[in-house]
């Protein structure tokens, strides 16, 4: 590796490290260009660092393990002063640059990311969960709930995903105070879990060249292709029910941002340049890949929130 391509994947980690960071304090209803403040950022930014590390190094030591060509990771840094991207990052990536030559290959490369992302997923959730601080630390940040009789649940919330609440139930103590969606993510480790799980859903959707199109694909072969449309189509149908309140109609099921995520990955299916090469010929994955791709399935479903984010 050269000195431009080192320089390059280290500038876009340090500046992803800093919109990161700018957005941990934001999280915590600060100005993030108050220079006493930055600090207060600090945590998230490294959580979040982590989470994408992780999960892009899974990738890429799978693919090195197998011979395959790669670059370390891209981190995507993304300002989140306007409300677009609050999260400080557009997430990190890698590029492949030789071909995958089998499904056992696309497999290994396509699972290992989001598994790994998974795993640092479970630890932030659990750590967050057991390290819960006493409810005068929401007071702190919002002072105004002191006098209200029960703390408010409008605004920005987060869905809740199965793995969320599973870590609510049987991990949090039972008398620690557990924030309302609303306002997880003054809470740096669970807003990151949070994120972690939503990015590893969306990673593991079983469409194109997303990880889980990979692992479908691998599994199934050109199967793979249907089940991609009813995925598409179920997207859709979400997206469609999430806009439905804006013209007066009563339903809280869906997110409008699925119908933005269906239409870019239907151009996706559509471009030959993102289609799986031929791999029909070679030998099935195995029984436990097969295993591990299953596996893959239910880290999705306990990873996947119908609607993501609400207001």
């Amino acid at each position: 590796m050269n000195f431009r391509t080192l320089s390059i994947h280290s500038g876009l980690l340090i500046v992803t490290f800093i919109t990161a960071t700018f957005a941990g304090v934001q999280w915590l209803n600060k100005d993030p260009f108050e220079l006493a403040s930055f600090s207060l950022g600090l945590t998230y930014a490294y959580l979040i660092i982590a989470f994408l590390g992780t999960h892009e190094m899974g990738h890429y030591i799978a693919a090195r393990i197998h011979g395959v060509d790669t670059t370390l990771p891209y981190f995507l840094p993304f300002p989140p002063f306007f409300g677009l991207m609050p999260f400080g990052t557009l997430g990190a990536v890698i590029r492949i640059r030789s071909e995958l030559r089998d499904r056992k290959t696309l497999f290994d490369v396509g699972a290992a990311g989001p598994i790994s992302g998974f795993v640092v997923c479970i630890f932030l959730l659990a750590w967050g969960m057991t390290h819960l601080p006493p409810v005068e630390y929401l007071y702190g940040i919002h002072p105004e709930y002191r006098n209200m009789a029960q703390i408010p649940t409008e605004g920005l919330t987060f869905g809740r995903p199965i793995l969320f609440m599973l870590m609510e139930k049987f991990v949090a103590p039972p008398s620690a105070f557990l924030p309302p969606m609303n306002e997880v993510y003054h809470y740096p480790f669970l807003c990151v879990g949070w994120f972690g799980a939503l990015v590893t859903a969306l990673n593991l959707l079983p469409v194109g060249q997303l990880d889980g199109g990979h692992i479908a694909y691998a599994m199934f072969g050109s199967r793979s292709h249907l089940l991609a449309q009813v995925v598409l189509v179920a997207l859709l149908v979400l997206g469609t029910a999430g806009i439905l309140p804006f013209l007066g109609i009563p339903i809280t099921f869906g997110w409008a941002g699925w119908l933005i995520w269906s239409m870019i990955l239907a151009l996706l299916l559509k471009s030959k340049r993102f289609r799986h090469p031929a791999l029909e010929d070679v030998e099935d994955i195995g029984p436990a890949r097969e295993l591990i791709g299953w596996i893959c399935g239910l880290i999705f479903i306990l990873s996947f929130t119908v609607v993501p984010v609400s207001q």
